[in-house]
């Protein structure tokens, strides 16, 4: 059978690529990594992307009709991970080539080879920034081009699902998602309080929906190779009840042994110093208004389905940053 990974040679797919190796593939079996970075060359996140042995890397835009080499079987599986995502970051355009034209591609490719599963990643975005509580069933109202393009790409894998009562159409919507090569928000997190600049914008409450790297491709193993689920299925993929910021930072605090008392200042303040150094080079530290604004906004989804679903997790919080850490030889995270 064949692991067809679109956007392979990101952060959740070269762990996703990890969990294949380790657990998955057997002596016929074939990994494809589709995406438009190869190994040593640098990624979206800093970084070379690793090559791993055993794996097809094939350049590939999945904006334009996706053909490559290989020969279908009825077992074969889709992750569709391409996608332009960071915010701020990309013209508004760019978010709609990639994520709407990137799904009708890799939905039509699916229907041509008879592929019958896919799983998608889409994200909490849809929803829209909110405190209120968000499930699955809740009314997406996205207000951001990037959250507008995922809800159309989810749209175009559930028109593809419905021509076909037996295919399988995992959507999950994680929440921030963590763990080392992840170069984004726990990653700066963490640097704002190694160095000491990290503090909280005007409150301590905020909710951060998230989970864990290892965690979220263990649930793609659950649902797409363990086991069989005709249909189409969304899940919000983060810890049970969410945490706030500061119930994060304490973990991640006690986990690495962390010392510092994050000050509390006014986020109207905060947010006035952000703006003054933006052109000066403030992003590169995490003070950037729409990161400042972020924090002042929460992530409120609510993961009781993936909870109650079947699926057993295997980390603890705390030990989500235990085994980053470990991952990186205790010297950081990153």
């Amino acid at each position: 059978m064949n692991y067809i990974i679109f956007g392979g040679s990101g952060f959740i797919g070269t762990h996703l690529i990890h969990l294949l190796k380790d657990e998955c593939v057997k002596p016929a079996d074939r990994i494809y990594d589709l995406d438009l970075v190869m190994p040593g060359e640098e990624g979206i996140v800093p970084g070379v992307v690793e090559k791993n042995d055993g794996v097809q890397y094939i350049r590939l835009d999945v904006r334009k009709p996706i053909e490559f080499d290989f020969k279908p079987t009825k077992d074969d599986i889709i992750f569709n991970l391409a996608a332009v995502h960071r915010t701020p970051g990309h013209p508004d355009h760019e978010y709609f080539e990639t994520n709407i034209r990137g799904a009708e591609n890799v939905t039509t490719f699916a229907e041509k080879y008879g592929i019958d599963k896919i799983l998608f990643t889409s994200s909490i975005a849809p929803y829209g920034a909110a405190e209120e509580l968000k499930k699955e069933m809740t009314l997406p109202t996205p207000n951001t081009p990037y959250g507008i393009s995922k809800l159309v790409a989810e749209k175009i894998h559930q028109v593809w699902q419905v021509k076909d009562k037996k295919r399988e159409l995992t959507i999950v919507r994680p929440g921030i998602v963590y763990g080392k090569g992840e170069h984004g928000n726990m990653t700066r997190l963490y640097k704002g309080m190694k160095d000491h600049y990290f503090m909280y914008t005007g409150r301590k409450d905020t909710i951060k929906a998230c989970i864990y790297v290892k965690e979220l491709v263990l649930f793609f193993k659950y649902r797409m190779m363990d086991n069989s689920f005709p249909g189409t299925d969304v899940f919000n993929c983060t810890f049970d009840p969410s945490y706030n910021i500061e119930q994060i930072c304490e973990t991640m605090k006690k986990a690495t042994g962390l010392k510092y008392r994050i000050p509390l200042i006014p986020g109207g303040l905060l947010m006035t110093a952000a703006t003054i150094l933006r052109p000066i080079g403030g992003k590169k530290v995490g003070i950037h208004p729409a990161r400042v604004k972020k924090l002042m906004v929460s992530t409120n989804i609510c993961g009781k389905k993936l909870a109650t679903c079947g699926y057993k997790f295997h980390y603890s919080f705390e030990d989500t940053f235990k085994d980053w850490l470990n991952d990186c030889d205790g010297q950081g995270l990153y």
